[in-house]
């Protein structure tokens, strides 16, 4: 089977509940649709969290969000085919998965295209306080070039998309923390995602970031509940 949830923050301890309970093994796969935070303080601790999430008997495939560095900027990830798409991976971990952003992967008999990043609203106070921020966050002009690129081969018709945060009007507005100045924050990424999906045909859309769980039309923003691709 293939599960999706949405943000973990270096939290894993629902997906071993999970595990335990549905009896999983590493033919099953979770999509974490960012933020899994695998790659947050790029020391250690990250390598300590590796060992225990390589126990488990599940397929980490994780989107990129904005709490986390982009693999292919850490020493140490490979590239290889998965599912018809390219992922990078370590061979220490290789139940640890992470999504090429514009690669269209093959899951349960669906094409399903990776987007993902987002701008943080919390910057200015990590970089104040010393804690990870990563200007790769967002998507840059090379990788939506090669996301728009990948959509023309594929006629702009897939099944699914799994990102982090979500086209523009589909924004859960009423999660918006009230002391953030929403006219600072940076909708780039998510402006062009409408862009995507005004011209893109599919069936479902999937992201999380908001940390809600709700339905807006085919589009599914999830957090610490989990939808099956069926």
């Amino acid at each position: 089977m293939t599960i999706l949830t949405g943000d973990t923050h270096g939290d894993f301890s629902r997906i071993m509940d999970f595990c335990e309970i549905y009896e999983t093994s590493l033919n099953d796969v979770m999509v974490i649709l960012g933020d899994a935070g695998i790659n947050y303080y790029l020391d250690e601790r990250d390598v300590q969290l590796k060992e225990e999430l390589s126990c488990l008997s599940i397929t980490l495939f994780c989107v990129h969000g904005n709490h986390e560095e982009r693999p292919e900027n850490i020493s140490g990830y490979q590239e290889r085919r998965w599912h018809g798409g390219i992922v990078y991976y370590e061979p220490d971990y290789p139940n640890l998965l992470f999504a090429r952003d514009g690669e269209i992967y093959d899951l349960n008999g669906k094409r399903v295209l990776a987007i993902g990043g987002a701008y943080s609203i919390d910057r200015d106070y990590r970089i104040a306080n010393g804690q990870p921020w990563f200007e790769s966050e967002q998507p840059g002009e090379r990788t939506k070039q090669r996301v728009e690129e990948r959509l023309d081969k594929a006629n702009w018709t897939v099944d699914c998309v799994f990102s982090h945060t979500v086209p523009l009007g589909y924004m859960p507005r009423h999660t918006f923390l009230p002391n953030v100045d929403q006219s600072g924050v940076d909708w780039s990424t998510e402006r062009w995602l409408e862009r995507i999906e005004k011209k893109l045909n599919y069936e479902r859309w999937y992201a999380g970031h908001f940390h809600v769980t709700e339905w807006r039309g085919r589009l599914c923003i999830l957090f610490e509940d989990y939808e099956e691709l069926l």
